[in-house]
């Protein structure tokens, strides 16, 4: 047969090897800092990036981050915040949750796409650590699971019902190949929360998600920088099937994970530190990333977005050492 930009990214995840190469992509948007420096040096403005570097086509859907536009009137001037307790909730929940997801008319071409294997699409959720965070603001939230843990159930289950809701409307058009929760739970060191935290207050919410968007087929993947080593057993333990970035500067070794999750799914992993260091040092990282690429269910791509020490000779130089060993991991 021959593959597609989908078929290949369905083989990955499914365990398998396309019959020619790995899919070729770069999940999270570019700086505006790095695109302006390859402007600069001669990258035609009206480029479109997916075609000009040869990276196979994806595109991320969101559904609205229950209703955030909407209160934004609420904001505090004290910080960023949007409430501090209960009452302040309450104020604001029934602007929150005052509509469904409206539908993209873009879904159309999308789905069109999708249907001739041209596009690998996903849809991204707030997570159910991210959203309350958006709420209190970030130092707040972490003590509000102590101070205010019936409030933080709540906002939870108003979040989760949401999104079902979401995922329903959503799949009357189209359906994702995948998701992603956009948590950010870890940094360098590992989890912001403790696994007593985690699991009394986001795996009932991601136990009551995920058999949704496994009722549809779409596979769910946690998003979370840093080190989220720890953390894996929690996510598999509630039915989250893979994570990406992998960030290698918080520590995290694609191959290590493999060996020990054999059915994790995993996208990202290639350290963005290196992509300004020629080509001896790219090589070196995908060679690091290569036995994972053999075996089936993880796709290396930056593991964050590339940062503008990248000339544009470098992501060209880059984006054709990937097609190689993209190739290399299929032979």
């Amino acid at each position: 047969m021959t593959e597609t930009v989908r078929s290949r990214f369905l083989k990955i995840m499914n365990g398998e090897l396309p019959e020619d190469r790995l899919p070729i992509i770069e999940w999270a948007p570019w700086w505006n800092k790095t695109t302006d420096r390859w402007y600069s040096e001669g990258l035609p403005k009206d480029a479109d990036l997916f075609d000009y570097f040869g990276l196979d086509r994806q595109t991320q859907m969101w559904c609205p981050t229950a209703g955030e536009p909407m209160i934004a009137k609420y904001k505090g001037n004290e910080g960023e915040y949007y409430i501090k307790n209960q009452s302040d909730y309450d104020e604001i929940r029934d602007d929150i949750f005052s509509r469904d997801l409206l539908v993209d008319p873009s879904w159309q071409d999308i789905k069109e796409l999708q249907d001739k294997g041209g596009i690998i699409t996903w849809l991204t959720l707030t997570g159910f650590f991210w959203w309350p965070r958006t709420l209190f603001g970030i130092e707040p939230h972490l003590y509000a699971f102590y101070d205010y843990p019936e409030l933080m159930k709540q906002i939870i289950d108003d979040i989760t019902d949401y999104h079902i809701r979401c995922i329903d409307n959503m799949c009357k058009f189209i359906v994702p190949d995948f998701m992603t929760f956009a948590e950010d739970m870890s940094y360098n060191h590992g989890p912001m929360i403790s696994k007593a935290i985690f699991y009394e207050f986001l795996a009932p919410a991601y136990r009551k998600v995920i058999p949704k968007l496994k009722e549809y087929g779409i596979i769910p993947i946690i998003d979370s920088d840093g080190d989220i080593t720890e953390m894996v057993q929690w996510f598999l333990d509630v039915g989250i099937e893979g994570v990406l970035p992998l960030e290698r500067q918080a520590g995290v070794d694609v191959n290590v994970l493999q060996e020990k999750y054999p059915e994790w799914k995993m996208i990202g992993g290639y350290d963005k530190m290196v992509m300004d260091k020629g080509e001896d040092a790219i090589r070196e990282e995908f060679e690091r990333l290569l036995p994972a690429m053999k075996r089936g269910r993880f796709i290396p791509s930056v593991d964050h977005q590339t940062p503008p020490a990248v000339s544009l000779n470098d992501y060209k130089l880059y984006m054709n050492i990937f097609l190689e060993y993209a190739a290399r991991a299929c032979e």
